[in-house]
């Protein structure tokens, strides 16, 4: 029988493997935890811009809709790595990138998680003050404000450090309350809100398609987000779940986000209309215009889904870089490095709020790690569909046991197919990057000043790696049994796994069949 960990007992595990004893989790916990951090605020805002560039309230939802489809089609496989080989996603990469290379998927996701653990922390603070002020006239002053971060970002760090049981027991009530606060919404916006609204662009207008794709690729951003990192909680449901479960709940747990996107597109639609100075694209400002737009009976249930919607998405993001961190330096310990990454994301919330005007900032910092995650998601993903889905979860974790050699050596721990493949397909798409008013990439205006970053990223990556796996075909020992899918194979030797001393410990014949 499996040993069921207590909620208040500190998890210990980092990257290593976990036990088959205890990966107890279901497909539903994934969902719970990938939907709940997505439930928040933070998305939101993210739902509110097709109002902010002009479209109307059903082009608003077209985007939003498509843009979430093919967001979840992409992240869905990720969800496969973790339950395979009982670890995240940047050490399963190991098999494509080398043991070295991986290191790419660990600061992905660590780049990525401090972003939107910094976004959740603003957004939610905001919420709160502003909500307060409201109701009984709290001045909406620095220490104010402070107070709320550091409370708010103190509360995540706890949750975190105590691990996966404690994140997950969090994620499983906020998913339902921020749900039913949402739903509340309805009945407070239900009076104001004009599915009619034509926005401020049509479909005649030569900013039309511009606007439109890039609606969609914001929405698309959400579910890439959590590609790095997905592999964290997966890791923990059992090896023989069905993958088709598996994938489903990572795909549903993005759709099911349609909620928190319609929201803030609907309410953004009122905001255009009842107070216009909150949706200037020069300075918007949706958290301010929902409170003013808000009954004073809803603003209660404002605050609430800024306390328990910015717990999910700042404990599933700061888990994450805490598991990273320690990955790529092994003499953390998970809880040493969480604290540590956590703190600096603390001190770094406080700066970009009060040294600097960084919101914007970290706004394109985002969107260019995003933008530098989708190549490596295909290149994840292209490999699972070559190797037919078999990996070696002990060669996996050589890179973390400072060892050298193993199936997934390569050259001197680099696979320079797959790292060429991300680097020039990552490159190319920042080059087209088109975020007006805040980063502009040299060849960002050849579409018309439609943002392709994403898509071409996208497709570069799919095209060039399956092309240099043609062209340079990888040792027959990286394949396992069946042998490769679609690609061909080399009867290269694979050196041994040895020690840091160079004492050999698991010899690694290569498969010849």
């Amino acid at each position: 029988m499996s040993r069921r960990e207590s909620l208040t007992e500190i998890e210990t595990y980092g990257v290593d493997r976990i036990p088959d004893a205890d990966r107890t989790a279901r497909p539903i916990d994934l969902f719970r935890l990938a939907f709940g951090g997505a439930n928040t605020f933070a998305t939101c805002v993210l739902g509110a811009f097709p109002i902010l560039f002009g479209l109307s309230f059903w082009q608003g939802l077209a985007a939003t809709v498509l843009g979430l489809v093919v967001g979840a089609l992409i992240l869905a496989p990720l969800s496969l790595f973790g339950p395979l080989n009982g670890t995240n996603n940047a050490v399963s990469s190991s098999a494509h990138l080398g043991v070295h290379g991986r290191i790419v998927g660990s600061f992905l996701s660590l780049l990525t998680a401090i972003a939107f653990f910094s976004i959740s922390v603003w957004s939610s603070g905001d919420a709160l003050v502003g909500g307060a002020h409201r109701l009984v006239g709290l001045p909406e002053s620095g220490p104010a404000y402070g107070v709320a971060y550091a409370l708010f970002a103190s509360l995540v760090l706890i949750v975190c450090v105590y691990g996966f049981r404690f994140m997950l027991f969090v994620n499983k009530i906020a998913v339902v309350a921020a749900s039913l606060l949402f739903v509340l919404g309805v009945f407070a916006f239900a009076g104001d809100f004009d599915p009619s609204y034509a926005g401020t662009i049509g479909p005649g207008d030569p900013l039309f398609w511009p606007s439109f794709i890039g609606a969609a690729l914001i929405v698309l951003s959400n579910p890439v987000s959590f590609g790095a990192f997905l592999g964290d909680w997966s890791r923990y449901i059992p090896a023989e779940t069905p993958r088709s479960r598996v994938m489903a709940a990572a795909f549903l747990s993005q759709i099911a986000t349609i909620l928190p996107f319609f929201f803030g597109l609907a309410t953004a639609s009122v905001i255009a209309v009842k107070a216009q100075e909150y949706v200037d694209p020069a300075a918007p400002n949706y958290v301010g215009g929902l409170l003013a737009i808000s009954p004073a009976w809803y603003f209660v249930p404002v605050c609430l889904i800024a306390l328990v919607g910015g717990m999910s998405t700042g404990t599933t993001a700061l888990y994450g870089t805490g598991l990273d961190f320690s990955s790529v330096f092994p003499r953390f310990s998970r809880v040493q490095a969480t604290v540590f990454i956590g703190v600096l994301s603390i001190a770094f919330i406080f700066v970009g709020r009060f040294a600097a005007n960084l919101t914007q900032s970290i706004s394109t910092f985002a969107t260019l790690i995003i933008t530098c995650t989708a190549p490596w998601m295909v290149i994840m993903m292209l490999g699972y569909v070559t190797r037919r889905g078999w990996y070696d979860a002990e060669a996996l974790q050589v890179f973390n046991r400072r060892q050298r050699g193993g199936r997934y050596w390569f050259t001197h721990g680099w696979n320079w197919r797959g790292m060429t493949a991300w680097l020039a397909s990552a490159a190319l798409a920042i080059l087209f990057v088109n975020l007006p008013g805040q980063f502009v990439g040299p060849l960002g205006d050849l579409a018309g000043g439609v943002d392709i970053s994403l898509p071409l990223g996208l497709s570069v990556a799919a095209v060039l790696y399956l092309a240099l796996l043609f062209a340079f075909p990888e040792p027959r020992a990286v394949y396992g049994p069946e042998g490769p899918r679609l690609v061909g194979s080399t009867d290269a030797p694979v050196p041994p796994i040895v020690s840091a001393d160079a004492g050999v410990l698991r010899s690694e014949a290569p498969l010849v069949g």
